[in-house]
């Protein structure tokens, strides 16, 4: 879950684009707002109705003790009204590769959220919303591939555009089930991004993002630099490269995927 951010990207100049307007007008959300390869969440979303569709690849490499992490995110967002967002999240298939090469590898855990809108974008002030997930420990624990323990994750997300410029904060409360005990250990994240219309479908993004130490889980720091480009309304698709500038942190790894507007529900 996302962390201390701060992203500068190049997104789409024409409104069209989903991204590059993640802090669209209350009268004109887009039909698709992605919301990765970034960490960061925009504070509103998608058109009511629609069920997106996010799918991604994901693998670090030199991390401590680890020659390689990787993992195939999916995540469905329906946006049941102008406020209201529903998602589900899975780390589908996860896998370690230890230094000395034998390889791990299982389901990832699953998350379950909803997002409200407390606040459109207007002239006078930006858009305002909170969120919670609840993540159910499905990874293997004995594989290492997982706590084992049920996490709770408290979000703030604002999000606010300047002509073709869009900054986006998430501050984050996590309360994550402890390893080494019983009950929960609790950590502050926050997360800042900004982003600016490079072409009518291209993007580049910049991202620099951070983990605040939880229980056994150490912090890291990380930098990210992706394209995306976007095929029509309702696809785009992202490609991007990660490094670690902590020393708990993977040393580089990359990212790719996909958004996707499956169907409008309320048609």
């Amino acid at each position: 879950m996302a962390i201390l951010l701060f992203a500068l990207s190049p997104c789409f100049g024409d409104a069209s684009f989903a991204q590059a307007n993640s802090s669209q007008s209350a009268r004109d959300p887009e039909f698709i707002v992605p919301a990765r390869p970034t960490i960061s969440n925009p504070a509103e979303f998608h058109r009511p109705g629609v069920l997106q569709m996010q799918y991604g690849y994901s693998r670090d490499l030199a991390e401590p003790g680890l020659r390689a992490v990787q993992d195939n995110p999916f995540t469905l967002r329906f946006a049941a009204s102008r406020r209201i967002l529903l998602e589900f999240d899975i780390d589908g298939y996860v896998s370690q590769t230890p230094d000395d090469g034998m390889r791990v590898s299982s389901v990832g855990d699953l998350q379950f959220g909803i997002q409200s809108v407390l606040r459109h974008e207007n002239d006078r002030g930006p858009g305002i919303a909170v969120s919670y997930f609840f993540k159910a420990p499905t990874a293997s624990s004995s594989k290492g591939l997982g706590t084992g323990r049920v996490d709770h994750s408290f979000l703030f997300l604002t999000s606010r555009t300047f002509g073709r410029v869009t900054l986006d904060f998430n501050a984050v409360y996590l309360l994550a089930g402890r390893t080494s005990d019983q009950g929960h250990s609790s950590s502050g994240q926050a997360a800042f991004a900004a982003s600016y219309g490079l072409t009518r479908r291209f993007a580049l993004q910049g991202e620099i993002s951070g983990v605040g130490r939880n229980d056994a889980e150490p912090g890291a720091l990380f930098v990210l630099a992706a394209v995306t480009y976007q095929v029509n309304k309702r696809m785009v698709l992202d490609a991007g490269v990660r490094f670690g500038l902590s020393h708990d942190a993977p040393a580089s790894g990359f990212v790719g995927g996909i958004t996707f507007g499956i169907a409008n529900f309320y048609r």
